[in-house]
């Protein structure tokens, strides 16, 4: 009759997912609970493979949400694909897929059938036009051994699948017994994240690019820092992922953009100041807008300016970005690409996207004094780029003898570095640009040129100025390398 007709309907809708045909997670509590009955009768094991996609928030808000609906499809097709009769594939919402292994004999079914997963959802998508790749995490569990009821198995496969994150994505791993502190200790990090950001007690520090020619202070590049009240001074490489996977990094990055243009207010009207924006950040926020609002409420000109971007941002290559990069430019606002180098390295970045500066990575700087090779490479980058209208900066110098190596050709126009001086607080900015700086050991080298008696200056008046302040002393461990506002 219409009404049985009707109750099977609704019955269905309750059970399945109405976007991608699979069962939902009010299916996969019922299924599970049956497998884990008649896994303990017949003493067999099974697996519980939970799936996340690595890349699909980005491709959601660089695409559009329907374009997101479709390769949620796609994923689920190809999941369908890798899986026995006996098994179940199941979504629990968003991009998290769930997969039950029913029988499994042995740990390798289940690392093999992670890797089939992997393996498959790293190959290309084609969605709408545009060809994506998002990639996919696994974390695996064992009944009877990690759990014994579905809430205890999912919750271990979700740690798993964290560890599996956390090892750079695109893997699979089982549980083990210590991954539970881990999580404990993730969720006091994220806790302490909110806690931070609302009492803001995020700093930025500042660290300076030399001029070659004018061998004197051109800009600071603003670099982010958390003092935690019990773990002490944070790196951002142990922060920032995560607050990107909180979705809060927008929030941190405003808050750097507007504190770095009220202090670049400070300094002399030639003195600029350069901002990283994450490829995140970029994607899931209104860039050009955020800049706007910080200029305005600060008062600083769009010229004094510069905004630093990665090769990952590039190599989204969207529409929305390059617009975005387009408009910055036309405010006054000038365009870094950081840390070139260390990402996908195509030359054709320089060529194809407005950019204004380069910064060469450090790596570049490996082997420099006993390889002529690696001299000639880095010489001819710099050359490029000077060629096309950029400007060069050098990251990581921290030798005199680099500094020469890199000053014998022409193409550098300014060095940055533990030479000159590590990121320093704020209030220790005007140490660094005071010519009065203490330098009293300046007379000691009547030989050396000026170049290299600016150079003592320069070094001088940041060492003075780290010693009056012991908070920075701190610091000098992990502000090495860390060469972006966000981590």
């Amino acid at each position: 009759t219409e009404r049985r007709a009707a109750e099977a309907a609704i019955r269905h809708l309750a059970r399945y997912d109405p976007l991608t045909k699979l069962p939902n997670r009010t299916y996969f509590r019922e299924e599970i609970m049956r497998v884990l009955v008649q896994t303990h009768e017949k003493h067999e094991r099974c697996a519980i493979l939970f799936i996340d996609l690595d890349q699909f928030k980005q491709v959601n808000d660089t695409l559009g949400h329907s374009q997101g609906d479709e390769l949620l499809c796609a994923v689920a097709d190809r999941l369908r694909t890798v899986v026995r009769d006996t098994d179940l594939v199941a979504r629990l919402g968003g991009d998290e897929f769930v997969i039950v292994q029913s029988p499994m004999r042995r740990a390798d079914q289940a690392a093999g059938l992670a890797r089939r997963i992997v393996n498959l959802l790293n190959d290309t998508f084609d969605v709408d036009g545009h060809q994506v790749i998002i990639g996919a995490s696994v974390g695996i569990a064992i009944a009877p051994r990690d759990g014994i009821d579905a809430d205890t198995l999912l919750k271990n496969a979700d740690m798993a699948l964290y560890r599996a994150k956390s090892d750079g994505r695109g893997t699979w791993r089982f549980f083990e017994k210590d991954m539970d502190v881990e999580a404990q200790a993730r969720r006091n990090l994220e806790l302490d994240l909110r806690n931070a950001l609302a009492a803001g007690a995020f700093d930025v520090y500042f660290q300076p690019l030399v001029s070659l020619r004018t061998q004197k202070i051109a800009s600071f590049e603003a670099l982010l820092r958390w003092s935690h009240p019990q773990r002490g001074m944070v790196s951002p490489a142990d922060f920032i992922p995560v607050a990107e996977e909180m979705g809060i990094i927008v929030e941190i990055g405003n808050l750097v953009l507007q504190k770095a243009c009220i202090e670049c207010m400070k300094w002399p009207d030639d003195v600029h100041v350069a901002v990283n924006i994450s490829s995140t950040q970029f994607s899931r926020s209104d860039v050009t807008k955020a800049v706007r609002h910080a200029l305005a409420v600060t008062g600083l000109p769009a010229t004094r300016l510069e905004i630093e971007i990665t090769e990952t941002t590039l190599l989204q290559n969207t529409h929305s970005t390059r617009v975005a990069l387009e408009t910055l430019r036309e405010m006054g606002v000038r365009i870094s690409l950081d840390d070139f180098g260390t990402g996908y390295s195509s030359l054709s970045y320089l060529h194809n996207f407005p950019l204004d500066k380069v910064k060469i990575d450090r790596s570049f700087l490996k082997g420099i004094g006993s390889s002529e090779r690696s001299l000639t490479l880095l010489h001819g980058v710099a050359r490029l780029s000077s060629q096309l209208g950029m400007t060069v900066v050098m990251e990581g110098v921290e030798t005199e003898e680099q500094l020469k190596l890199i000053s014998a050709k022409p193409g550098v126009d300014q060095v940055q570095g533990y030479l000159f001086s590590p990121a320093v607080p704020a209030n220790e900015v005007a140490g660094l640009l005071a010519p009065e700086a203490p330098r009293s050991d300046e007379s000691e080298w009547p030989s050396r040129t000026a170049y290299e008696t600016n150079i003592v200056r320069l070094r001088t008046a940041a060492s003075f100025a780290r010693r009056r302040s012991s908070k920075n002393e701190d610091l000098s461990g992990t502000s090495r390398g860390s060469t972006t506002s966000t981590g």
